[in-house]
């Protein structure tokens, strides 16, 4: 025997499926997805901007660190070379 509640349920899926279906084609739904979408691209371009400038600022912080960095070592170079100059003046009035 067939299950009558069965077949009520499937009758009513089917008929709430075209209603949606209806629904979901709607010149009203259409405009929903138009907003959406715009939000959505406006979203983007705004998050885009925020992604361009934190790349900016990250290629400034990186180029001074790398002058940081360049000046650490030219100053060390020149402690090296003093301390070379002052061993070598001492070595010889040693002598």
């Amino acid at each position: 025997m067939v299950n009558m509640k069965k077949i009520a349920l499937f009758a009513a899926g089917t008929l709430f499926g075209s209603a949606g279906f209806k629904l979901l084609s709607s010149s009203d739904a259409k405009k929903v997805y138009t907003q959406t979408a715009a939000a959505v691209l406006r979203m983007k371009d705004s998050t885009m901007e925020t992604v361009n400038k934190v790349q900016e600022q990250a290629g400034d912080i990186l180029a001074d660190a790398k002058a940081i960095n360049e000046a650490r070592a030219a100053k060390a170079e020149a402690a090296v070379i003093e301390d070379a100059a002052e061993e070598t003046a001492s070595t010889e009035a040693a002598e």
